[in-house]
């Protein structure tokens, strides 16, 4: 969310930040906040004029009954009286357009960094380097699911009759390779100096509505019936919320923090034949990372972020390519954005399957994380990235690990976690 001083003292810029945007249905919101802003500025004014005035004159009455000015006093009262009532009629008005700025500065998007792309969708998104050497192989590689189930490690069929569609039972050895590489990330990222930590699963609406945008809670989030609680998404939302209303002394940060979590989404819209299986689904696990920093330190943190995924991958043998997002393919907190997209022998493309992003102060201004230093409170910044999100990532595992008898090779890296098990089939 914009500053709306900010906003007020730069309404062109910020409309063309909507251009670029391609959001041009929101251009009249920027108009109509800020007259909206002025009707409540100046509500407040006349709103702080006649309470000063309150508490003059009512000393003057007091001294106006010593002296037996009686009528004088009565004079004051009944000024009293009518500023009382005037103020009783602004309240409601002020509270009208207070609620209703909140509502149009929460559907501005943020401002975009400079060097974003300017594009319509992602369609027209940056390829910025590749990792590793994308291989296909003289063999066919089946579909992920076929692979699965040749090692007898998915059932479909069984999820679909106990919750519907977008859900699996992973068995066996495939199971396992989950866990393992939920755990090996986790102590990647440890190992990188960042804490780890398992958050609440579930969020109350102020923090859903601190971390996403409308549009994406609506896409994304599941409400518990009858209760101020959503299903997480990912464990982003309650790792930022962490640190909802609170002053964060300058010396503690960075603070760098790396989760677990499951996640649950709506996936609403067509999937299409390449999003079957697993790929796009209601429920999966997360390796997640986060970032609350200074503002001069984001985007250096930014790189770090989405290198350590890029690192991961590589150390399990898995060609990836990162992917800078263009500026009509950022969700409205968000300055800039890296998509991490892992080679598929099968399709010979790449498929993301993780995503870094830096909101600036957008989420720190929605939830109150301010940052205190000898110079005075400041709001922070936030980053969060994906560290692996299987059981998507296990598509991208598997084709690239598929020797040609059907056994999977298991990266050294990986193997401690599998009971040093070199392979399995």
């Amino acid at each position: 969310m914009l500053d709306l001083k900010f906003l007020r003292e730069n309404p062109e810029l910020v409309k063309e930040n909507i251009r670029k945007k391609f959001q041009d249905h929101k251009l009249d919101l920027v108009d109509e906040v800020i007259a909206l802003d002025r009707e409540y500025r100046a509500l407040q004014q006349e709103a702080d004029s006649l309470r000063s005035q309150r508490n003059k004159v009512s000393k003057q009455i007091g001294g106006l009954m010593a002296q037996g000015k009686r009528d004088e006093a009565q004079a004051l009262k009944e000024q009293i009286s009518r500023d009382a009532k005037r103020l009783e009629e602004m309240e409601p008005r002020e509270g009208e357009l207070k609620a209703r700025i909140q509502e149009i500065m929460m559907r501005i998007p943020n401002i975009i960094d400079p060097s974003v792309p300017i594009g319509r969708d992602d369609s027209e998104n940056v390829e910025v380097q590749r990792y590793g050497e994308p291989v296909v192989p003289s063999f066919e590689i089946p579909y992920h699911t076929e692979i699965m189930e040749r090692l007898n490690g998915i059932d479909l069929d069984s999820a679909r009759k106990v919750a519907g569609n977008g859900f699996y039972y992973l068995m066996g050895d495939i199971a396992r390779l989950h866990s393992a590489v939920i755990s090996y990330a986790r102590d990647f990222m440890i190992d990188r100096g960042f804490t780890y930590c398992i958050p609440p699963f579930m969020i109350r609406s102020n923090v859903v509505t601190g971390v996403m945008s409308f549009d994406e809670m609506d896409a994304m989030m599941y409400k518990i019936e009858g209760e101020d609680l959503y299903l997480i998404g990912t464990s982003e939302h309650s790792m930022i919320g962490k640190f909802i209303d609170t002053i964060i002394p300058e010396d503690t940060l960075p603070h760098t923090l790396t989760s677990y979590s499951p996640c649950f989404r709506k996936e609403k819209g067509a999937h299409g034949l390449e999003e079957r299986g697993v790929y796009r689904i209601h429920q999966f696990e997360k390796q997640e990372m986060i970032v609350v920093c200074k503002p001069q330190d984001s985007m250096m943190w930014f790189d770090k972020l989405w290198q350590n995924t890029v690192d991961l991958f590589c150390s399990l043998d898995i060609p990836v390519r990162t992917l800078e997002c263009c500026s009509g393919d950022l969700a409205d907190l968000k300055v800039k954005s890296i998509d991490v997209e892992a080679w598929s022998p099968r399709q010979k493309k790449y498929f993301e399957v993780g995503s870094c992003s830096n909101l600036g102060d957008a989420q720190a201004r929605r939830l109150k994380i301010r940052v205190s230093s000898e110079k005075g409170k400041y709001f922070a910044h936030t980053l969060n990235n994906t560290v692996v999100a299987p059981p998507r990532m296990l598509i991208a595992f598997l084709e690239n690990n598929l020797n040609e008898d059907g056994t999977v090779r298991i990266p050294e890296a990986l193997r401690p976690y599998m009971g040093g098990k070199a392979q399995i089939g």
